[in-house]
């Protein structure tokens, strides 16, 4: 096992493994190491000493930290100069039974967000830029450390969410906003799941900006979080009030409440999950999240609602029975799922994501390829026989590069992988005087 603590030793030991063809497992605080499926490797990399915050500027909103800073040593220096990660990166160590610290390092590579995500994006949207190092032992930069910026390939949506797969993210720039002095909620009592979607639609196509859109099926409960200044919430909550009535008993939770019961939402604490359970995320349109929690509850598990019904958090048995019925869930409402803790007897034999389409695992397997050709990096965390199959895609005979004069116009946007051979072809021409070409 290898920790390092700065971004050259890094280099040079993955440098190392890629020549020897040393598998690799990297981890930082190690608390999602349960999510999708167990990584086998000949040695580890833990990047839990490349840590700390090497650039805050308060007044441009932009903070830079290494991997293995702590989500709490991030959320201390934010809340010191009355800012925040506006993503609300969820804490799931207790959800996942970990004995770790989680890091930005992990949150960034498994792209996890909290309520807030339905007005403020996901993680990966607010990511500025990164320094990584490919499983060549190469050092890449993407993005930059300024708000707008259009500083190489748009590789930092890239790496955020492939969970290590990629690259071994040496450091992160993150774009940071103003927390509000004031917050409170508002609740629709004894509804069910369809009635609580529909408040929360109501709620989130209402003028009133809300900030956090949740059902709970155990209290028979919709709940909207609104945030902003003191008048403002109050203003906005008495309006809200008015306007869910049809739907419900509808009041207003004061700050305190409001902001212990935001918490158990964002880490999933509502759910109660016990440790011999396995757990689910699913993502569907919201109007089917009551659907999915329908059909879950006849394979004997059970969840609740956010990002406005689009977010079904799931507890149950963990048994290969009670995965299928919650993939067969997701699949039959169009939509998508992760495994995020399950028994190891089995979750190393199932899909933890929905398989992709063959054009899509074309490119997914392409991209793999270009940064990790020898498959060193977390080998079969995602994919089952990802090292294997990587190595005789077509991709390792095809370098695609965009040039759009002195600067790179986010190509990885303007191509879409045809089927057969491999090829790139242009979706969307370069502005005037600039080209992009296939060699």
């Amino acid at each position: 096992m290898m920790a390092p603590e700065t971004e050259a030793q890094t280099r040079d030991f993955v440098a190392t493994c890629y020549t020897e063809r040393k598998t690799l497992r990297i981890y930082g605080g190690d608390t999602k190491r349960c999510l999708l499926r167990e990584t086998v490797a000949d040695t580890a990399l833990s990047v839990r000493g490349l840590s700390g915050i090497c650039f805050y500027s308060p007044e441009e909103l932009v903070i830079s930290a290494g991997p293995g800073t702590t989500l709490a040593e991030l959320r201390a220096t934010l809340a010191a100069r009355g800012q925040r990660m506006a993503f609300e990166p969820p804490d799931w160590t207790a959800l996942l039974g970990s004995a770790g610290t989680p890091t930005i390092g992990g949150v960034i590579a498994t792209n996890l967000s909290g309520p807030r995500r339905i007005a403020q994006g996901a993680a990966r949207d607010h990511v500025l830029g990164l320094r990584a190092i490919n499983g060549r032992g190469e050092v890449l930069r993407a993005g930059g450390r300024v708000l707008k910026n259009v500083t190489g390939l748009d590789l930092c949506k890239v790496f955020t969410g492939s969970h290590g797969t990629l690259a071994v993210i040496t450091e992160v720039t993150l774009k940071v906003l103003p927390a509000p002095p004031c917050s409170a909620s508002v609740l629709v009592r004894n509804v069910d799941a369809t009635g609580g979607v529909a408040a929360l639609s109501a709620a989130l196509g209402s003028p009133f900006g809300v900030s956090g859109a949740a059902y709970l099926p155990d209290n028979a409960i919709a709940v909207v979080r609104l945030e902003d200044a003191v008048d403002s919430v109050a203003y906005r909550g008495e309006k809200l009030c008015g306007l869910l009535a049809r739907f419900g008993d509808s009041v207003v939770l004061p700050q305190h409440d409001s902001v212990a019961l935001w918490s158990e939402i964002t880490e999933a604490a509502v759910l109660q999950a016990l440790h011999h359970e396995a757990l689910w995320q699913v993502s569907v349109r919201p109007s089917r999240g009551p659907a999915v929690l329908a059909v879950i509850a006849g394979a004997g598990a059970r969840g609740f609602l956010d990002w406005g019904g689009g977010r079904v958090m799931i507890a149950g048995p963990a048994t290969r029975e009670t995965h299928d019925a919650v993939t067969a869930a997701a699949q039959a409402s169009g939509g998508v799922w992760m495994l995020l803790r399950g028994d190891s007897a089995w979750r190393q034999n199932v899909d933890v994501l929905p398989p992709e389409p063959p054009a899509l695992r074309q490119l997914s397997q392409g991209l793999k390829n270009s940064f990790d050709p020898a498959g060193i990096l977390n080998s079969g965390r995602m994919t089952l026989g990802q090292s294997d199959e990587s190595k005789t895609l077509l991709f390792l005979k095809k370098k695609v590069t965009a040039q759009v004069g002195s600067k790179l116009h986010n190509p990885l946007k303007t191509f879409m992988a045809t089927s057969g051979l491999g090829l790139v072809s242009i979706r969307k021409l370069p502005k005037k005087g600039q080209f992009a070409s296939v060699t």
